[in-house]
């Protein structure tokens, strides 16, 4: 079985609300349950990532963050 393809959103060092900004832009694109990873420098972004699921119905798969570095990965509902 093959792994789903990821739409990957690199919004490194881009300020609040950019990375949300580019994250809904591509989750626009997509079909229902495409996936979207995000990578953001932007501490405030966890917050938004979280608010925007629970706010959206999109699904948050995973959140962490490495090195300065936050990846989420979303699902489009």
């Amino acid at each position: 079985m093959s792994e789903p393809d990821v739409t990957e959103v690199d919004a490194r060092g881009l300020d609040c609300p950019m990375p949300l900004l580019h994250a809904k832009r591509a989750l626009n694109a997509l079909a229902p349950g495409g996936l979207v990873r995000v990578l953001a420098t932007d501490s405030g972004s966890v917050r938004d990532f979280r608010v925007f699921a629970e706010q959206s119905g999109h699904q948050l798969l995973e959140s962490e963050e490495c090195d300065g570095v936050y990846r989420y990965l979303l699902q489009k509902r």
